[in-house]
């Protein structure tokens, strides 16, 4: 496949048509990535799963410039596993909200029953279609936790395949949703910051390096040995600068793919970057710091 950076025609008119852009969002979605993409995790058989919502939406012009298409991410604190770290919204399932929400997002005019392949999918496969409320339900509750996303304000576009997480052994399953209208959030102590990760710029190989983690040998377990290099987004935002990499990048990338058919740069073309993660980057600083 070649790779069509954000000035192919297509791209380009994606990105001035936020609307035009939905639409090829939902079509993709529901034409490559049908429910019988959330079981096909043969590797993570047996793990925790946990829901999380991939935000798209309209960052407001910057600098006398014009509104750019952004990914709507989330930043962790530093109080929090994986700190530092870029992350879409989300978490494991509560096994007692979260069927009542289910419920709720069966009734009209919420997210779920305007997604343009609900009542297809609650009619053809009901199985299916209890599976996705419950996990935009689980993705819904802890996004308005974490930073306030108001569900009224959010246009759900479907589900991408689920994603192994190898360092915590965990499925994770993406709902992708455009926001409209809530320009303003309120974090709760887990998130440092939010951040708007430009698609014009994530289409561009130049933001692409090769990240190397120092990992000390006592943690190289949860690699399966030694970790390879990651493909890694970098991104300089003013006085930030902005690291993608792990289950995160792998779902950004898969929608750029699959939306504007982009293809991250072969590993061994990009410039080396370093990091390193310990003990409490895993256990957290709390749970670390009782150990110690």
């Amino acid at each position: 496949m070649a790779t069509h950076d954000e000035n192919s025609p297509l791209n380009a008119y994606l990105l001035r048509n936020p609307d035009r852009l939905q639409a090829r969002i939902d079509e993709v979605l529901c034409r490559k990535c049908g429910c019988e993409s959330l079981y096909e995790n043969s590797p993570c058989d047996r793990v925790k799963s946990s829901s999380v919502m991939l935000l798209l939406g309209m960052q407001p012009a910057q600098n006398a410039g014009l509104p750019e298409v952004c990914f709507i991410l989330n930043k962790r604190s530093m109080s929090v596993r994986q700190g530092g770290d870029l992350c879409c919204p989300g978490g494991t399932a509560n096994s007692r909200l979260d069927p009542l929400i289910a419920r709720l997002l069966t009734l009209p005019g919420s997210p779920l029953t305007r997604w343009n392949h609900w009542h297809t999918l609650r009619q053809c496969l009901p199985g299916e279609a209890r599976l996705v409320s419950r996990l935009l339900a689980t993705g819904l509750r802890e996004s308005w936790e974490e930073m306030r996303l108001n569900p009224f304000f959010t246009r759900f576009l479907g589900p991408l395949p689920s994603q192994c997480l190898l360092l915590f052994r965990r499925v994770i399953h993406p709902m992708v949703a455009w926001v409209s209208w809530q320009r303003h959030f309120i974090t709760s102590w887990e998130v440092e910051r939010i951040v708007m990760l430009p698609i014009r710029e994530l289409l561009k190989p130049e933001h692409y390096v090769r990240y190397r983690l120092e990992v000390p040998p006592h943690m190289q377990w949860r690699f399966n040995g030694k970790p390879d290099d990651f493909p890694c987004f970098r991104f300089v935002q003013g006085k930030h600068v902005e690291l993608l990499w792990g289950v995160t990048f792998r779902i950004v990338t898969l929608l750029l793919e699959l939306v504007f058919e982009f293809t991250v740069p072969k590993l061994t073309s990009l410039t080396v970057v370093t990091g390193r993660i310990d003990d409490s980057y895993v256990l957290g600083p709390n749970d670390y710091g009782g150990r110690r």
